[in-house]
């Protein structure tokens, strides 16, 4: 699928609702907060949501570390509209910087005026993005020595009844949601690539996971 072809999707998926959107989803994305607490960013560091959707999670997260400097990207123009609303409403319009672009190739000096980022983390967004392992290994790249990426999404569920299992999937496919099955070991390869340490936490029984991965501050250090 091409970039204005997924864009126009999300578009679409999303417009009829974004009003509502966090309100239906609060109770079942697990681990989202979770997340947004293991940031532990401050004065000084520069965080990115991709796929940062209504804004939800940068508000959550400007509360929890708001001396660092947040960042949100989106393919959707219609998340990106109603992000930009919310953090107005809630007053961190000049606090967080939005960007339209693709997780799989964007980039962050165009939209941002830098090239690395002291936290990446992707909260329920790459189970939504056809070339998602391009977009995990794009955000890789971009992790600056120090800092750490996470990922929470839905996984595979099974630990769930089989009958669960199978409604849950058949739901989330109306959505265009499909959990990752090889979403942990792709992330540890990619981690192994740049020398960085992995955590992996279930949640749920296999509902969802959470990942995490540290780069050494010094990575690069002999390289040149």
């Amino acid at each position: 699928m091409s970039e204005h072809n997924h864009a126009g999707l999300m578009d679409a998926i999303y417009r009829p609702q974004a009003a509502i959107y966090d309100a239906t989803r609060r109770y079942y994305l697990l681990g989202r907060d979770s997340l947004i607490a293991r940031l532990d960013a401050g004065p000084g560091q520069h965080v990115l949501e991709i796929g940062c959707g209504t804004g939800r999670n940068l508000i959550k997260a400007m509360r929890a570390h708001g001396q660092a400097q947040f960042y949100g990207v989106d393919i959707s123009s219609v998340m990106l509209s109603t992000a930009a609303k919310s953090l107005k409403r809630h007053g961190f319009c000049d606090d967080v910087i939005l960007a339209q672009g693709d997780a799989q190739d964007f980039d962050p000096m165009a939209c941002f005026g830098r090239a690395e980022f002291d936290r990446i983390f992707f909260s329920y967004s790459l189970s939504m993005i056809p070339v998602w392992r391009q977009a995990l290994a794009h955000a890789f790249g971009q992790l600056a020595p120090g800092g750490r990426i996470f990922v929470v999404d839905f996984h595979t569920g099974e630990g769930l009844f089989g009958p669960v299992r199978w409604l849950l999937h058949r739901w989330l496919k109306i959505f265009h949601v499909t959990p990752r099955k090889t979403l942990p070991e792709y992330f540890s390869e990619l981690a192994a690539q740049h020398g960085m340490d992995v955590r992996i936490e279930p949640l749920g029984k296999g509902y969802a996971i959470l990942l995490q991965a540290t780069k050494p501050v010094n990575h690069d250090a002999g390289h040149g």
